[in-house]
């Protein structure tokens, strides 16, 4: 049974790359996206794939809209019967400044934070609902379904010229980290990919590009599938550089303590 996979942000740089290499598959693949050109591409993605025997679709959601987004899983849901895999993914990069000469202080826009950090949360939970009504694991299949973020390396490494968007992929870690062990439980893996720069139309220009060095879409679709293949790897952030792809890890407790600290709140539950 080919597996029902669901990517935000489908119809356009990274994510119109992960959704191509799902189709590539056969896949049945739904396309969340705010582009209404998404159902264009949709289409011309069907014809491309056809003799693999994928099947495409296209919802129009902002995944910063609880209600929208909600009724769009609820309807993928009740159009295919499950949910395997879903790629939290959809992301904008919107920078206000927050040094600035001003007579007062203006309201800073949070428009890529509310996309970034609380529209994965929103996906992130609602992958969790669905995923847990799959069939339990079993031995050939030791998980529900899997839930893979899109983070940056600019949530790993400090980002001075967009400390917001630096922020929202700092979050999207943090995230994934911390529910790792408790989807587990469930037989449901999460993981996040932190990539180096693509050229997408993420950017402000294309001209930003050319200082760059650039990591190929081939790198980022492979670490997905690296990532889907291994049931053993949740809570890991790949790091998608070049034509490789590292598992950063975490940093080290500082001291004994706090490690003890930390292991305590997991053992306990709460906070």
């Amino acid at each position: 049974m080919a597996p029902v996979v669901i990517v935000t942000g489908g119809a356009s740089g990274i994510g119109l790359g992960i959704t191509r290499s799902f189709a590539s598959q056969g896949a049945t693949v739904c396309v969340v996206d705010v582009d209404l050109q998404g159902e264009a591409i949709v289409q011309a993605l069907s014809a491309e794939y056809r003799e693999v025997g994928c099947t495409l679709s296209f919802k129009h959601a902002d995944v910063s809209n609880w209600d929208e987004l909600a009724r769009t899983f609820g309807q993928i849901y009740k159009d295919h019967g499950r949910i395997d895999v879903v790629m939290a993914n959809a992301g904008i990069s919107r920078e206000e400044k927050l040094i600035m000469d001003e007579e007062s202080p203006s309201k800073p826009g949070l428009r890529t934070l509310n996309v970034n950090l609380i529209g994965t949360i929103y996906t992130v939970k609602l992958a969790i609902h669905y995923i847990k009504k799959n069939s339990a694991p079993n031995a050939q299949h030791p998980l529900r379904g899997s839930i893979i973020c899109t983070a940056s390396n600019a949530g790993l490494y400090p980002f001075p010229v967009a400390p917001i968007y630096a922020a929202s992929k700092s979050g999207v870690i943090g995230l994934v980290r911390a529910l790792a062990r408790s989807l587990e439980k469930e037989a449901i893996q999460i993981n996040a990919l932190a990539p180096a720069v693509l050229e997408t139309n993420i950017a402000p220009s294309k001209d930003l590009f050319k200082a760059m060095i650039l990591t190929p879409m081939s790198t980022l679709t492979r670490g997905v599938q690296q990532l889907l293949s291994d049931p053993t790897l949740t809570g890991q952030i790949a790091e998608i550089h070049g034509d490789k792809f590292t598992l950063s890890q975490p940093p080290p407790y500082v001291d004994e303590d706090s490690g003890t600290n930390i292991e305590t709140f997991w053992t306990l539950g709460y906070a």
